[in-house]
């Protein structure tokens, strides 16, 4: 716990923020040793401060909020005694210690689950976006790129009365296509929602995950030969 004081007091004051509760300062210490997609968490969220920090300034909206939001904003992939994603997570835990409504917004959109609530917000999802796709910021290895697929793809096929699944765009875009003659169109929409919550719990993913279901039914005729 030591170790994880020491390193979350330097990555939190690595971003310009010295006063944080002892708890919070010992999850931001993980992000030393938590990786996403390659990108170690401890670098890509001092990377993402200091490019909100700098956006903010320059179109003078509430740099103290861009600051926490920031830096907490992934905090909710470090904590294993909650359910739920790291967003739901991080809002969970930043309400439990009192943090402005503010803040938790823009922890709470940084993903767009929910609308943007001020520009703040959309300061901290931009932030992030920048850090995370710019050139070598993360790298896959092949091979784990392909279980990944896999393993979202079998999660989506798992499912009664599911014919194909495949995965599109590093796995945010999976497209089923179901047996019309088992699944009716109510139970298409219960379908999407079902594989999405179970890609939430058990799928590694970056960003979100748009699950389309699809149930086609063709009718043909032949006519007689002539």
């Amino acid at each position: 716990e030591d170790v994880l004081l020491e390193e979350g007091r330097k990555i939190a004051e690595e971003c310009g923020v010295f006063k944080l509760p002892t708890e919070i300062i010992k999850l931001i210490g993980r992000f030393k040793f938590r990786t996403s997609y390659g990108q170690n968490l401890a670098v890509h969220t001092i990377e993402e401060t200091k490019i909100g920090v700098a956006i903010a300034n320059e179109v003078g909206a509430d740099v103290e909020t861009i600051r926490l939001g920031c830096l907490l904003h992934d905090i909710g992939k470090v904590v294993s005694d909650e359910e739920g994603t790291h967003v739901e997570v991080g809002v969970s835990v930043l309400k439990k210690h009192g943090f402005p409504k503010e803040v938790v917004a823009c922890v709470a959109e940084h993903h767009e689950d929910k609308p943007f609530s001020a520009v703040e917000s959309v300061i901290v999802w931009i932030a992030d976006a920048i850090s995370g796709s710019r050139p070598g910021a993360r790298y896959e290895p092949h091979e784990d790129y392909v279980k990944r697929m896999d393993k979202i793809e079998k999660i989506a096929a798992s499912f009664d009365g599911i014919e194909e699944v495949y995965a599109f765009q590093a796995g945010r875009d999976v497209r089923v296509i179901v047996n019309p003659e088992e699944v009716d169109d109510d139970k298409t929409t219960i379908l999407a929602r079902d594989i999405t919550k179970r890609l939430e719990k058990e799928a590694e993913y970056a960003g979100q995950v748009k699950v389309t279901v699809i149930r086609e039914f063709r009718a043909t005729g032949t006519t007689a030969a002539k």
